[in-house]
């Protein structure tokens, strides 16, 4: 058969060495974005002599993800986290390993699990929150860095550490979750310079790994089941072999976890937070809805069902900040995409960020407006593959309902308590590192009448 695919252009801006890492490191998302002018398919180089090809058009991204899935590895991005974390996990791993890790984690990700986690997700924001005082200026993004750390290592490990391992525990995943975007992106070599920064970053991941390690051992030792995900993980078996998970894998599954899911969450509700306060309209209707739906009980699982308002904020700031600026695949075959033909060994990639504010898919993107998805048909009727906010296919995020959970736990948390206001002279850009963030979020909290009834 005769190919009449046009052939795959090549951005502009790459430089032998170095590729395109000068137009990357220079404002990657708007780099990223740029590259749908181009058309369906584009050609960029991460790496000397290796090209990416990025995959602009929605229908070929949901082919990528979800027809073509048994053809494709994870690629680079994903392999490269596994090198860089000390070993594969559910998120890096590929193929039947891939398949198997999955079905083994699942049960520590059911619904049953995650009511569980609901009361040790809220304690921490209210915890979290209580620290505030009126008037103080917080910064947002560190404040829910150290509150996403703090749910993940209490509904890991809720009575799996003491106070001194907590606080280590969560001060080197600081460290490895700030250097995990830079080495996942940079050429390989850099990783290997005797700088500082790696240095720092190679201990905080051993000591990570020790630390989960010894909780690992002590559980096991003592055969308790402590309702935590952690003791979930220790029971957790493969269907195939019936073995349970080594210590090893506990250890990378967890860090994995860490990395990926603790920046994510914390961009997403800082970024909700940022959005609140932009728009008093919104934020009357979601302390409305929160009033009624709530009284004066603390939000519990059940809850996350009850607040559709609350959801469409969360749903729509997944659209406009998505998180996610490039996702990866690599091709195992010679492999069909749309009208063209892929070598096998080729990297592929999409970025949900840019997607999702293409005009052409959502009407006036850059603005902000739950109202978008009142109806509940509106995401149905998106072209397919246009809207992917946990991925699609086998490798869809395995976390999603845990995530989902967490965020409506802390926005409902700290909005029947708090109002963060921003200054009108602070302009706010996303900044993509691991994840699409924002870069300086300076917010001032002042109390909501009556919120020391809602405090717990």
């Amino acid at each position: 058969m005769i190919n009449t695919a046009p052939p795959i252009p090549t951005a502009t801006g790459a430089l032998p060495l170095l590729g395109h890492a000068v137009p990357l490191m220079r404002d990657n998302l708007r780099f990223i974005a740029s590259l749908r002018d181009y058309g369906p398919l584009v050609r960029i180089y991460l790496q000397p002599g290796q090209p990416t090809i990025v995959v602009n058009r929605p229908d070929l991204i949901r082919t990528m993800l979800v027809d073509l899935a048994p053809n494709l590895d994870k690629g680079r991005f994903f392999e490269k986290m596994g090198q860089v974390l000390g070993g594969d996990s559910v998120v890096t791993a590929a193929g039947t390993a891939h398949v198997r890790a999955r079905r083994q984690l699942q049960p520590a990700f059911r619904h049953a699990e995650i009511a569980r986690y609901v009361d040790l997700m809220r304690e921490q924001v209210t915890s979290t929150v209580a620290d505030w005082k009126p008037g103080q200026v917080v910064d947002v993004r560190e404040a829910m860095v150290k509150l996403s750390l703090d749910m993940l290592v209490a509904t890991v490990f809720s009575s799996s550490l003491d106070e001194r391992a907590f606080h280590q525990l969560r001060r080197d995943l600081s460290i490895v979750m700030n250097g995990v975007g830079t080495r996942v992106m940079l050429p390989d070599w850099v990783e290997k310079l005797p700088l500082p920064a790696n240095r720092r970053f190679n201990e905080s991941r051993a000591a990570v790994r020790a630390i989960i390690g010894d909780a690992v051992d002590g559980l096991r030792a003592s055969g308790h089941d402590t309702g935590d995900m952690l003791s979930a993980l220790l029971h957790a078996r493969d269907e195939e072999t019936g073995e349970l998970m080594s210590r090893h894998r506990i250890c990378s599954e967890i860090l994995t976890l860490a990395v990926a899911g603790t920046e994510t969450t914390a961009s997403v509700l800082s970024w909700i937070l940022y959005e609140l306060a932009r728009d008093p309209g919104i934020e009357e209707r979601l302390h409305s809805e929160l009033e009624q739906v709530l009284a004066d009980r603390p939000v519990a699982f059940e809850d996350v069902g009850r607040l559709p308002f609350l959801r469409n904020v969360i749903t729509e700031t997944l659209r406009l900040h998505h998180t996610g600026w490039l996702v990866t695949r690599r091709t195992l075959t010679p492999t069909r995409l749309g009208d063209w033909e892929i070598p096998a060994g080729t990297e592929l990639a999409y970025c949900q960020h840019a997607m999702h504010r293409d005009p052409a898919i959502f009407p006036d993107p850059l603005r902000f407006d739950p109202d978008r998805w009142l109806d509940e048909g509106q995401a149905a009727a998106l072209p397919e593959g246009a809207w992917v906010p946990f991925g699609a296919g086998k490798h869809k995020c395995i976390g999603d309902h845990f995530a989902l959970t967490e965020l409506t736990t802390a926005v409902a948390t700290i909005a029947r308590q708090w109002r963060l206001e921003l200054s009108d002279r602070q302009v706010v850009r996303p900044v993509a590192r691991a994840t699409v963030r924002p870069g300086t979020l300076l917010m001032t909290a002042n109390p909501r009448s009556g919120a020391g009834r809602t405090a717990a």
